[in-house]
């Protein structure tokens, strides 16, 4: 239904809607981003892992830190689950955020900022200190209407650091994203730019990835190539602030798991089980290349609602490519047929033929019984996303995380 309202309503009008509501609501809870250090996090992957990867440095730096992800919403030390099925809420949820951190004591706010926020204007009266970028790639171009259009509602996120009345303004981005250099132009008073060549030597796994930077050896417990990046982003970001380099190996050393990123369920299993956000070719292939088992189990969908159809048959074939096993699900189908998705994404296999089980309790469970000593079962596409969305708004609340650790204990696996 909201579709369809939104699809009468012509778009300038849609857009003068946001804006008087981000406007109204900066008004209404007396601009606290006035009274925070305020940093923002964009881009296409890494988003939510690098909030927390820099909400870890600040508090170790002894900051009072709030922060807001797709994972959760953090206050201080209190922390809660995010069931908005959004990265960034709108209807005031920014500026009454904020208001909290700023009732509680906090001096610093790390905010993961995506494209439909910026197009919906929900940063506007969100005054930034810093912005860091992570890295550009398809997504989204259905909503956004092209590529080149996805890209520009992220730089409004560069523009509206450009525009901030704070001094001095961080700007951080990944260099070695074509994109990183758009984002550097960005007038700011301190520019950061981070790339893997800062890290050289380094290694990753699927347990940890070890670095060298600023001549200092840093060993951190987060799996694979794509969170060494993330790393890196947090590195340069708390440099660019004034972190000491000392402790933020200290905060990043002991990082305990991100939840539903690359994380692993133990039961006791002889087998990794391992559940992820990852729900882009890109992100698939780079999880796939970092779980180097001899059999690798997948579980996966593609989110319906003509969302990204072009990505289907990718995913297959990256999914084709690496794995022993392909379990293809359901994953948040809406008001599509979730069998009718699945057959898409099966039209990128060639090697070997997926088994379409739309329910998704059961493929995750078929999928652990199958798997061996030495496998890993990867179970991805939701991350801590809080539900399964179906047909006329139907939402049923989901964990991806609780499934798999319930098939296990299931199978007799106890930890």
């Amino acid at each position: 239904m909201k579709q369809l309202i939104r699809s009468l309503i012509p778009a300038p009008l849609l857009s003068a809607y946001h804006l008087a509501l981000a406007r109204l609501g900066a008004l209404v809870y007396g601009y606290p981003s006035r009274k925070l250090t305020v940093i923002a996090v964009t881009g296409t992957k890494g988003k939510s892992t690098t909030v927390e990867l820099v909400a870890a440095i600040l508090r170790g730096a002894g900051k009072s830190v709030a922060s807001a992800s797709t994972i959760q919403f953090c206050v201080g030390e209190a922390c809660e689950r995010n069931l908005y099925k959004m990265s960034t809420p709108g209807r005031f949820f920014l500026q009454r955020f904020l208001r909290r951190a700023v009732a509680a004591g906090c001096t610093h706010a790390i905010i993961e900022l995506t494209s439909e926020a910026a197009t919906q204007h929900r940063h506007v009266g969100l005054l930034l200190d810093a912005l860091v970028f992570t890295n550009l790639a398809p997504e989204h171009i259905e909503s956004h209407g092209s590529f080149e259009k996805y890209a520009e509602a992220k730089l409004r996120l560069a523009e509206a650091l450009a525009q901030s009345p704070k001094r001095p303004r961080v700007i951080a981005a990944n260099i070695d994203d074509e994109w990183g250099q758009k984002f550097l132009d960005t007038p700011a008073e301190v520019q950061a730019p981070f790339g893997l060549r800062d890290a050289e030597p380094y290694t990753a796994d699927d347990r940890s990835v070890r670095f060298v930077w600023r001549g200092q050896l840093f060993s951190i417990p987060l799996p694979g190539l794509f969170n060494l990046k993330n790393c890196l982003a947090a590195l340069a970001l708390g440099e660019a602030v004034g972190i000491p380099v000392g402790q933020m190996k200290k905060a990043l050393e002991h990082i305990g798991p991100i939840a539903g990123r690359a994380e692993r369920i133990e039961r006791g299993q002889p087998f990794d089980a391992v559940v992820d956000y990852a729900h882009t070719p890109d992100s698939l292939r780079a999880l796939f290349e970092t779980f180097k088992h001899k059999n690798i189990i997948c579980v996966f969908g593609a989110t319906g609602g003509g969302r990204d159809k072009w990505k289907r048959p990718a995913m297959g074939k990256v999914a084709d490519e690496f794995c022993s096993a392909i379990f293809l699900t359901d994953d948040d189908s809406y008001d599509e047929d979730p069998k009718a998705i699945a057959k898409e994404i099966a039209a990128g296999c060639t090697r070997i033929k997926p088994t379409i089980q739309v329910d998704r309790r059961k493929a995750i469970r078929a999928a652990l019984k199958l798997a061996k000593e030495g496998d890993a079962v990867l179970v991805v596409g939701k991350g801590t996303d809080p539900y399964l969305m179906g047909p006329n708004g139907k939402k049923t609340p989901w964990s991806d995380a609780h499934e798999v650790s319930e098939a296990l204990k299931k199978l007799r696996y106890h930890s």
